[in-house]
This record gives C-alpha cells, sequence and structure tokens, in this order.
C-alpha cells in the first residue's frame, strides 16, 4: 500500500469522539518516501503532504513500520523499543495516536 493510501486508511479511522477538546500536530517523517502531518484539532483530522510549521510529535520511520502500525500488524511501543521507529518532541503524545485512530 502506497504511503498516501496508509494516511487516507488512517484519516478514515478517526475517532472524533476521542479527539474532542484535543489540539495536536503529528508529524510523519517517512525515510524511503515523503513527509506528512495530521492536525488533529478539537474533533477534527486534516491531512496534509509536507512538513507542519510546528509539530506536536515527529514520528520518523519507514514505509513498512508505517503500514504495519496502521494495519495493526506492528505494535508501535515494540517498534521504537525496536528502533523501527523514533520520535522526537513530545513522545508521550505517540501514544495518544492509538486513542484517536481504531487500528
Amino acid at each position: 500500500m502506497s504511503v498516501a493510501n496508509t494516511f487516507e486508511t488512517l484519516k478514515a479511522n478517526f475517532n472524533a469522539d476521542a479527539a474532542a477538546g484535543v489540539d495536536l500536530v503529528f508529524q510523519f517523517n517517512i525515510e524511503d518516501d515523503g513527509n506528512y502531518n495530521l492536525t488533529i484539532a478539537d474533533g477534527t483530522c486534516e491531512l496534509a503532504e509536507g512538513d507542519h510549521d510546528d509539530p506536536s510529535v515527529t514520528l520518523i520511520m519507514n514505509t513498512d513500520t508505517l503500514n504495519g502500525i496502521v494495519s495493526g500488524e506492528t505494535d508501535g511501543m515494540q517498534a521504537f523499543m525496536a528502533g523501527q521507529l523514533r520520535a522526537e518532541g513530545d513522545m508521550m503524545l505517540a501514544t495518544k495516536l492509538g486513542e484517536l485512530f481504531s487500528m
């Protein structure tokens, strides 16, 4: 699956109820593809290609890791521990992805 399709799948699995009152920006730097960001603001989710000016957290991984996490085949915390996923910024926010998106 292409990275763009993976992000569309992620956006389709957005849980608006869990995002009420949340204001976060997840920056995704996909090492073997491109960069994307998801802006979560009070129950909405906007996907954009490229870099955000002020992300809350930046997640760095390759396409296989991204696809595995979104499909549920890969546990994000295990990927982080194995060095397949790096985070810059508020790393605790990365754990919120599972609450905001049903994977």
